[in-house]
């Protein structure tokens, strides 16, 4: 071998430890990944095509929340295993080459849901050192379709409050479009938390509201799924006869994806016996930017001409001219036959009894067996102490009615309201309903309770059982997010998916919160 040749190959061997060095480094050093807006979808292609693992999105998560939630406070736990999770799905992924639906999807759980490992306090003091030792059914479902718990959520303390979020645990959370206004109530940490981009997406629960109003005023995807379709066990109630638990999120396909994984039977919830048979294999299929075409929409002037906020009703009507433009026959002024009476009398303080089995059922603590032991552990909310001490005097479900408190599917007076609902819908051959989600904006934190009105959520899907989506509408005066909400018949999801879907594709009202300047001021 001469000179030359011994130079050449001392150059390529040189060359090649030189390429050799910089790959080890790029393979060893953490990438830094945006999370802004990321979405399910843009996660599992960033996996694929080996542009960050869920080591560094997990990580990405984590410092966001650092770095920002000390404005919104909406997170009350952090996992401490996520960042250890997340490394088990980046190996799994490797050996495998396979990803599960929602491996490495971090996401956020409201603090009423039960999770191993982590305090699920529902806000409130009596449950400030639960720790559960199972996950709730549609937690384990999650985690094993390869979701990464990262953290748990504030909410109104036992779910009270429709109006704000406030709890004994974590204090007030704020809206992150405008943080001298609420989130509404109760998941309003998990709202918060998504619209900020702290998670992928989270789950919350809806009584009334819960899901919905938060959704809508921080300018998410919350879906109410039809009573049945989904599990409620090892979950704090409110008024279970009414609870649902529920994805919101920043786009309808995240929250299909994440639905597709939780509903089915569970046997400890017999309420899901009803959903048997009316689950499709892939809700994803219905996920059609066409889907508005031919559709007719009814528009409940009962709800939305109530009283409404100028600025939303015109947001409202504009919604209505993009359905339009969007190949959907508006059918306007729908009315439902005795709307105002079918309506009245429809809640039942059953807090007192539900939580009661919850504590017996799970938390297991001979301290804390009844409502008057909560009250006796006491509350920094105001509202709170006034709530458990209204339902402490509840001595039996229904403060106002006579006959008994019963579930959808067996309750006449429910019963009677949605067939006198979806009668309507079937002589008009509507698709769904479509009024605004609230009539009129947040409230401020700092008057909640005087500024608390146009709450539509809480009016139909609550007692008739019916599903319910809400999607972002526009942007009031202040930089405040107004949504719309669909309302379909029992488990017509895959209509509801369509509808939504081609609405928030057609219209893309849906943008982050301006949080740059937080974020300097931290610097």
């Amino acid at each position: 071998m001469n000179r030359l040749h011994i130079r050449f190959f001392a150059i390529c061997l040189l060359t090649l430890f030189v390429y050799g060095c910089k790959n080890r480094d790029q393979k060893t050093q953490p990438k830094q990944v945006e999370v802004l807006e990321l979405t399910i979808p843009d996660i599992h292609t960033a996996y694929r095509e080996g542009q960050f693992t869920s080591e560094d999105l997990v990580k990405a998560y984590l410092n966001r929340i650092k770095t920002l939630d000390t404005f919104t406070n909406a997170i009350t736990t952090i996992n401490p295993d996520a960042l250890k999770i997340a490394r088990e799905q980046d190996s799994r992924y490797a050996l495998s080459g396979n990803l599960l639906p929602l491996q490495g999807i971090p996401i956020v759980i409201k603090d009423n849901i039960n999770t191993k490992g982590l305090a699920t306090t529902g806000g409130s003091r009596a449950l400030q050192d639960f720790i559960p030792e199972e996950n709730a059914f549609v937690v384990q479902k999650l985690i094993d379709a390869g979701a990464i718990i990262l953290a748990k959520t504030n909410m109104a303390e036992w779910a009270f409050s429709p109006m704000h979020t406030e709890s004994s645990t974590a204090g007030t959370t704020r809206n992150p479009y405008n943080l001298d206004y609420v989130p509404a109530g109760s998941s309003g940490g998990t709202a918060a938390a998504v619209a900020a981009n702290f998670a992928v997406i989270g789950l919350g629960t809806d009584t009334g509201n819960s899901i919905r109003g938060p959704s809508a005023h921080c300018d998410l995807v919350g879906f109410r799924t039809t009573l049945g379709l989904i599990s409620r066990s090892a979950i704090i109630p409110l008024y279970l006869r009414n609870d649902v638990v529920g994805p919101m999120g920043r786009t309808v396909e995240d929250a299909t994806k994440i639905m597709q994984v939780m509903a089915g039977i569970d046997p400890k919830d017999p309420i899901t016996v009803n959903s048997e048979g009316k689950i499709p294999g892939n809700y994803t299929q219905f996920l059609l930017k066409n889907g508005l075409k031919g559709a007719k929409i009814g528009v409940l002037r009962q709800l939305s001409d109530h009283n409404p906020d100028p600025e939303v009703h015109e947001l409202f009507e504009k919604a209505l001219n993009d359905l339009d433009s969007l190949g959907a026959q508006v059918v306007d002024d729908v009315t439902i036959l005795n709307f105002e009476v079918l309506r009245q009398d429809q809640w039942c303080s059953v807090f007192k009894n539900d939580v009661e089995k919850y504590l017996a059922t799970y938390v297991k603590d001979e301290s804390m067996q009844t409502i008057q032991d909560i009250i006796r552990v006491g509350s920094s909310s105001d509202f709170a102490r006034q709530r458990l001490d209204a339902s402490a005097e509840s001595d039996k479900a229904g403060d106002t009615i006579n006959t008994a408190c019963g579930d959808a599917y067996h309750d006449t007076r429910r019963i009677a309201f949605r067939e006198a609902i979806e009668k309507t819908m079937d002589s008009l051959q509507l698709d769904a309903l479509v009024y605004p989600s609230w009539n009129n904006k947040p409230a401020t934190i700092a008057h909640f309770q005087e500024e608390y009105k146009g709450d539509n959520s809480q009016v139909i899907a609550p007692h008739t059982g019916q599903p319910a989506f809400t999607v972002p509408m526009g942007f009031t005066e202040g930089n405040l997010p107004a949504g719309i909400q669909f309302l379909g018949r029992m488990f017509s999801e895959p209509v509801l998916i369509k509808l939504t879907y081609a609405y928030e594709q057609g219209t893309l009202h849906r943008k982050p919160p301006k949080l740059r300047s937080m974020e300097s001021a931290t610097e």
